[in-house]
């Protein structure tokens, strides 16, 4: 039985994954095509989950994150993993941090502007990983998620109670560009990027620290918590989206503070003003935890790699990390304030792009002499594995050819 301390890595990482995915892509996705893309949302959770427990698999079973995993595959395959983050990671982090700024001002006020609230989150976030460090994180995500899950849940509830709208379980494949982008933006972030692997590896080191016995079983089973979780939450905010606004020939802005304010306003107009409350904490929770989770990770991941690539231990490397992702989500969210949308839309299609390399290195890693034999993966998960690489280049290969 996996206790309340054993559990960690895989809420941090349901922390992650349920942000922009879920509150933004799955709630458009409702709102556009009602639950017409139900069928993507559990296919692409489907497809990429081997590759997302080969995180916590390898680092359990072998006491080591990815990157080290990483670097006996190969010296260019880290500085592959190290490109790939530096072009992304400001984009990702900006875009998450707006959002969280634009609910912000719409729950606690808009007298101050919303990049003033982006300089103040990031500098909660910043203290909290400054002073409390993995600790203070593995124990806020637990009230995080708790309180996400419920307020989720209600909001659901009140909508099925609330609204006149009928559900068509009918699925659509999208057609045109416009629609196609949307779909490959949506599976990006899908849970989350594939890259989330290597944090929760990382995670999963970092609790191993602790004078918590976890072995890669307790490992694996608090991976699947968190992904049910993530799964659960995504259906969820697809079900708001469509019960909400589906046919109500509204758009959302690209404006984050407009973009906040409409969503929360379309679900307390449509459920009951006495229910903004309870949207409002569902969708801030979400938010602020992939801001927190993500500028603890790609720092985290960074300073690694370049410990590995140098040989040499850096003292102050996740501090520096961290002050230089911070300054530039500020950097670019000062320039591009006003195009949110463009900001989701480059780093949910960047993310999904770059997830068949992820899925293959993280499959050739976990199936060769540097796992554990005993814990490499089954056939079941051989053949998922190899369907979901297929998946990925698929439509990566069908999104490219449209452009």
């Amino acid at each position: 039985m996996l206790s309340l301390k054993k559990l960690g890595p895989g809420l941090l990482f349901a922390g992650a994954a349920i942000g922009v995915s879920h509150l933004v892509q799955s709630t458009r996705a409702g709102a556009d095509f009602g639950l017409g893309l139900l069928w993507a949302l559990i296919l692409v959770n489907i497809f990429k989950y081997p590759f997302f427990q080969f995180g916590p698999r390898y680092a359990s079973a072998t006491g080591e994150s990815l990157l080290e995993g990483y670097n006996k595959l190969g010296k260019g395959v880290l500085v592959a993993y190290f490109a790939l983050t530096f072009a992304t990671m400001f984009t990702i982090q900006t875009a998450v941090t707006i959002v969280t700024a634009g609910l912000a001002s719409s729950l606690f006020g808009d007298f101050i502007s919303i990049k003033i609230w982006t300089i103040i989150i990031l500098f909660i976030c910043g203290s909290i990983l400054f002073f409390g460090k993995y600790k203070l994180l593995d124990r806020l995500m637990k009230i995080i998620i708790v309180t996400l899950t419920i307020s989720t849940i209600l909001a659901v509830v009140l909508a099925f109670s609330k609204t006149p709208n009928t559900l068509s379980i009918v699925q659509v494949l999208p057609k045109g560009s416009i629609e196609i982008s949307f779909l490959i933006a949506f599976m990006g972030w899908m849970p989350a990027p594939l890259d989330i692997s290597v944090w929760h590896s990382l995670w999963t080191v970092e609790k191993k620290k602790s004078d918590i016995d976890i072995t890669p079983k307790a490992s694996l089973l608090d991976f699947n918590i968190g992904y049910i979780t993530a799964i659960f939450l995504g259906i969820g905010f697809l079900l708001l989206g469509a019960l909400v606004m589906f046919n109500t020939g509204k758009n959302f802005s690209d404006k984050a503070g407009v973009f906040s304010n409409q969503l929360i306003t379309m679900y307390a107009s449509s459920l009951g003003h006495w229910s903004y409350v309870i949207i409002g904490i569902a969708a801030f929770t979400t938010m602020f935890s992939t801001t927190l989770t993500a500028l603890d990770a790609s720092p985290r991941a960074m300073n690694k790699t370049i410990e590995l690539l140098t040989n040499k231990k850096k003292k102050f490397g996740y501090t520096f990390w961290i002050l230089l992702l911070a300054l530039g989500t500020i950097f670019i969210f000062f320039v591009f304030a006003s195009e949110m949308g463009l900001l989701i839309k480059i780093a949910t299609i960047l993310s999904f792009i770059t997830a068949p390399f992820y899925a293959i290195i993280n499959y050739i890693l976990i199936s060769s002499k540097h796992t554990p034999e005993n814990w490499r993966p089954s056939k079941p998960l051989h053949l998922l594995s190899i369907l979901g690489i297929i998946f990925l280049i698929g439509f990566s290969v069908w999104y490219l050819t449209i452009l």
